[in-house]
């Protein structure tokens, strides 16, 4: 067992701050890997050693495998940590640090691949008897997808098979609609992954999003920490996430949480990992969706509820520790919800906002967190994801909970920039949303309208 005594974090942000306050838990030094606008970051401040990988567009810094490499052999560190997004899920990285006697704070790199072809993941399901959503294998060329459909009816999900995050992903409601649709699900997906195969799969109209953490060690133990429902997303991206899911009984919850177990036994899963599914609530069914083989944004949620620090486990069981504590021993406590903060214009049909923040003052209070890398005069760079923070609060409750995340999202003041915390506010006090009973198409069918009348009539 090699311990890790200083690790290479290989991202930037939000995420980067969290795993240098989780490595400094656990007696750890740090190396932030910063592009050259990162360098004065909040992170690279509070890091122990900052290195410049490169200029600011990702292409050349968070995204060259050997500049990284280099980084972490230059420096001394034992290990790296990708976070999330960048290199996280591509597993050029693992082997790169297997090659070089490195240790990748994540999954082995054949795990990555694996769960990173959305097909052969489907098809491991449906080996194990987990139910799939209904849909094609590989298809390649439009008189494929023409005849699937044939098969399966409209509306579809035209989808790509080595991607995720909302990309090469597009809604076929007819059959003139194909044509088009394919090509651009194709292109998308080859630009986005190098990867244009795509599979379709019917189109469930009130989905639920809901995922299931999970942590895994060399040794074969594993265990999950309960689901985290993911529904309140606007073009596939999410805004709101909250455990335990208002939607599901305690058998569904049982019964989700014990077929991720499944699917992350079967490959033999090490570390951290998200098994995502969808559930139709109209045939009161879920199906796999996909696994993300990373830390998830939305992982405070769980941390929340479980008391459990998930970035540090991580840590550990890369260094070659079992998993601390049985499943049995996990308990999840109260209800935890989380809003993702970003640097977008809701009015604007959420166009980025990057520039100077000028004042930043995130709540405080009983059971609020934050987690960001902004402060007063920080410049949000225009070559990154635009999320500034994320605030989470806990209750025992879920309407104390929406009740303390209204409270604080009233509370926190920012200015320079315009900011998604108005449209966050609006969702909260939505009696729909209070009620329990959105879907992951329910902010562009519905809330959308809801708020751009409410815009105008507060303009005039």
């Amino acid at each position: 067992m090699k311990r890790i005594s200083r690790v290479l974090i290989a991202n930037r942000g939000e995420i980067a701050l969290r795993i240098i306050r989780a490595c400094r838990n656990l007696g750890i030094s740090t190396v932030l890997a910063a592009s050259e606008i990162d360098r004065e970051s909040l992170p690279a401040r509070l890091a122990d050693r900052v290195v410049c990988i490169g200029p600011s567009s990702p292409r050349e810094s968070y995204l060259q495998v050997g500049t990284l490499i280099m980084a972490a052999l230059g420096t001394g560190a034992e290990a790296i940590h990708p976070g999330y997004g960048f290199l996280a899920e591509q597993p050029e990285l693992p082997e790169a640090c297997a090659q070089n006697g490195l240790i990748f704070i994540g999954p082995k790199a054949h795990q990555i691949r694996q769960m990173g072809d959305k097909i052969f993941a489907r098809k491991l399901a449906q080996n194990l008897g987990i139910p799939v959503i209904p849909g094609s294998d590989t298809i390649r060329e439009l008189g494929e997808a023409l005849s699937a459909a044939e098969r399966w009816g409209y509306p579809l999900l035209l989808k790509a098979a080595a991607g995720g995050g909302g990309k090469g992903m597009k809604i076929v409601r007819r059959r003139e609609d194909m044509e088009i649709s394919f090509s651009e699900a194709a292109s998308e997906a080859h630009a986005a992954f190098g990867d244009s195969r795509l599979y379709l799969e019917r189109f469930i109209p009130r989905a639920r999003h809901v995922e299931v953490q999970i942590l895994g060690d060399r040794y074969g133990n594993l265990v999950h920490l309960g689901e985290r429902d993911c529904s309140i997303q606007r073009r596939y991206q999410k805004m709101i996430e909250e455990t335990p899911s208002p939607a599901l009984s305690p058998a569904q919850r049982d019964a989700l949480c014990q077929a991720a177990i499944r699917i992350a036994q079967e490959i033999q899963y090490e570390n951290a990992g998200t098994v995502e599914f969808i559930f139709d609530p109209d045939q009161d069914r879920f199906y796999f969706l996909e696994m993300n083989t990373r830390i998830q944004v939305e992982h405070p949620v769980t941390e929340m509820v479980t008391g459990v620090d998930l970035v540090m486990e991580q840590i550990r069981i890369a260094g070659g520790e079992p998993l601390r504590f049985r499943q049995e021993e996990i308990q999840c406590r109260g209800h935890a919800m989380e809003c993702r903060i970003n640097a977008e214009s809701p009015h604007r049909d959420f166009q980025p906002c990057p520039g100077r923040i000028a004042a930043w003052k995130p709540p405080e209070g009983k059971e609020i967190r934050i987690d960001t890398h902004c402060d007063p005069g920080y410049f949000v760079p225009p070559h990154y994801d635009s999320l500034l923070g994320k605030l989470v609060a806990w209750a025992p409750d879920r309407p104390a909970v929406i009740h303390r995340l209204t409270e604080a999202l009233a509370d926190f003041q920012v200015s320079g920039l315009d900011t998604t915390i108005p449209f966050l506010r609006f969702i909260l006090k939505n009696p729909e949303f209070i009620q329990g009973t959105v879907h992951t198409r329910w902010i562009e069918e519905t809330l959308l309208p809801e708020y751009q009348r409410h815009e105008r009539n507060r303009l005039c």
